[in-house]
């Protein structure tokens, strides 16, 4: 045998059984069924071993190690690193840094909440979490105490700047620029619960009715896009709205954004210069989305959003004369607490079945998030007393007619 083809043979030899490993390898890590694949969402993925999985959370950097309790990894594995946690799964018990606007409603889409035992604040947006509060099933704890939240298998968080502790776990949806990556991150948490397939059922009922409420927009007849302005007052300065999830709503509720055609996006009004700029472009602009903060919702009205604008002379403005002038602050507990910044992440199809409905209305519609202010629409206060739904059951997400 000369000496080349023994350099192949064994070559091929090598290659045979590093195909061997390798498919070996494959079979032994290879993972069925119960598995969530991140779709849209852009901040976090997920992967699977046989006994664990791994996100990897793309806002704060971290990765989460989930075990599954029934293995011996479970017993022998800890980590608690700046780089690396780990969590035994599903969870026993877990709690939620709620005084930073936390939506619950993922828990509930779950089938979660019977899990939550204690949150920070109840400043939340959710009937039946409330409902649970009072009837002492989760525990109100004070989320600047440490020891307060040891006892949870694991502590959820949306704020990245504060102290993590092990246990602490950045879900961080509100993070994303679209609405349907923001409602993605149900398989971020149904990971921790082994609730992938429910989550996966909830998230493609949420982007088909939203997908195809956004083809009935694009199809609806029109001479020209309605224009929206999101605007939001504060010391004396208006600012047009440039987060994208917002703009992509309009986008895909047939509207066009009156930010892509201004440059500037501050305006003074105790500036004459900046308050005739402001005037001459809400001149052309169809519908408004008033966002100021406000500690008083009940009180805030049209006659506050003409005031902080500055304007005796309104004729012009057809927003004001069309009566399309709104907020997202209809649904509200204790006066504090939006559902926008709850219900409205984990189903944003509801938004845009509302904003669909104010760029082109019907008059038989009631929207869920949007009231409006030049029709004197007040709020509607979330009380305990409102959740009639068996909480021992996942919330089914409401599918929208879509013709």
């Amino acid at each position: 045998m000369s000496a080349g083809s023994g350099y192949w043979i064994r070559g091929l030899i090598t290659v045979v059984w590093l195909l061997s490993w390798k498919n070996i390898g494959a079979a032994n890590v290879k993972v069925q069924g119960n598995i969530s694949k991140v779709e849209d969402a852009q901040n976090y993925h997920i992967y699977y071993g046989q006994t664990f999985k791994v996100i990897k959370n793309g806002v704060d950097g971290k990765s989460y190690l989930l075990i599954q309790s029934d293995t011996r990894m479970a017993g022998r594995t800890r980590y608690c690193t700046p780089r690396i946690k780990s969590f035994v799964i599903p969870l026993s018990n877990f709690s939620a840094d709620t005084t930073n606007t936390f939506p619950v409603s993922f828990f509930e889409l779950l089938g979660l909440v019977g899990s939550m035992k204690g949150m920070t604040s109840n400043s939340v947006a959710s009937e039946c979490v409330l409902k649970w509060v009072g009837e002492g099933e989760i525990s109100m704890i004070n989320g600047t105490e440490p020891q307060q939240l040891t006892p949870f298998a694991a502590h959820f968080v949306s704020n990245v700047d504060q102290f993590q502790a092990c246990n602490f776990a950045n879900f961080a949806a509100t993070g994303e620029n679209t609405p349907l990556q923001r409602a993605e991150w149900i398989k971020f948490l149904g990971a921790f619960a082994n609730l992938e397939n429910r989550a996966n059922q909830v998230y493609k009922t949420v982007k088909d009715n939203y997908l195809c409420l956004t083809k009935v927009a694009g199809a609806k007849e029109k001479t020209f896009k309605p224009i929206v302005a999101w605007m939001e007052y504060q010391n004396g300065i208006w600012s047009f709205t440039k987060e994208l999830y917002k703009l992509k709503y309009v986008e895909d509720a047939g509207g066009e954004n009156v930010d892509a055609s201004i440059s500037k996006i501050t305006y003074n009004i105790s500036n004459p210069d900046d308050i005739e700029d402001l005037h001459a472009i809400l001149c052309t602009v169809d519908v408004v989305i008033d966002e100021t903060y406000s500690s008083d919702a009940v009180g805030y009205n049209e006659a506050t959003f003409l005031q902080n604008i500055n304007i005796e002379d309104y004729s012009c403005f057809g927003f004001v004369t069309n009566q399309s002038l709104w907020r997202y602050d209809k649904r509200i507990q204790n006066l504090t607490a939006l559902d926008w910044f709850d219900g409205a992440v984990s189903q944003p199809q509801l938004v845009l079945a509302d904003l669909i409905q104010i760029l082109f209305p019907t008059g038989n519609y009631n929207t869920t998030y949007f009231r409006n202010l030049a029709k004197g629409e007040g709020v509607v206060s979330i009380e305990p007393n409102m959740c009639q739904r068996d909480m021992s059951t996942p919330l089914d997400p409401t599918v929208l007619p879509c013709t």
